[in-house]
């Protein structure tokens, strides 16, 4: 295969099921924020899914010790907390950035597609340049991030 020069793109396919598996976990992680129990049922309503579906699927985040899913309930592990906390600051600065900085109305689809290809580093640098927000424009808590606590 030939190395591409410094003047071709490269095209960046993302893979569907990492998406959906940080969408169930930030959706996990929001409801825990909201202070609820995290049923089947919230998780559905949130995502939109049938139930069945966020039965396969919790049980595909337990063998990735993601989660820990039986008949007590959900709970993240400290990795799904993790990947939860990132996906949810992510969106939050990308929400202040449209609100605050563009001075656009925020479109939470556009956040959405965006918020899986942060990577730490963007992330940081987005945070730092809005000055460590601590809540979205909706009044929610941004998790912290290093940039943050050396701040």
């Amino acid at each position: 295969m030939d190395a591409l020069s410094d003047d071709e793109e490269t095209l960046f396919v993302g893979t569907a099921e990492a998406e959906h598996v940080e969408m169930y976990l930030k959706a996990i992680w929001h409801i825990k924020e909201r202070g609820e129990d995290v049923k089947i049922s919230t998780i559905a309503k949130m995502l939109n899914v049938r139930q069945p579906s966020v039965v396969q699927m919790l049980k595909k985040l337990n063998s990735k010790n993601l989660v820990n899913y039986n008949k007590a309930g959900v709970k993240l592990t400290e990795d799904g907390e993790r990947i939860g906390a990132s996906m949810m600051r992510n969106s939050r600065l990308l929400e202040v950035l449209m609100d605050s900085a563009l001075k656009v109305e925020i479109d939470e689809e556009m956040v959405c597609g965006i918020e899986h290809h942060m990577k730490k580093q963007f992330t940081d640098a987005l945070c730092t340049m809005l000055n460590h927000p601590r809540k979205c424009p909706h009044d929610h808590e941004i998790p912290m991030g290093e940039c943050c606590k050396a701040a």
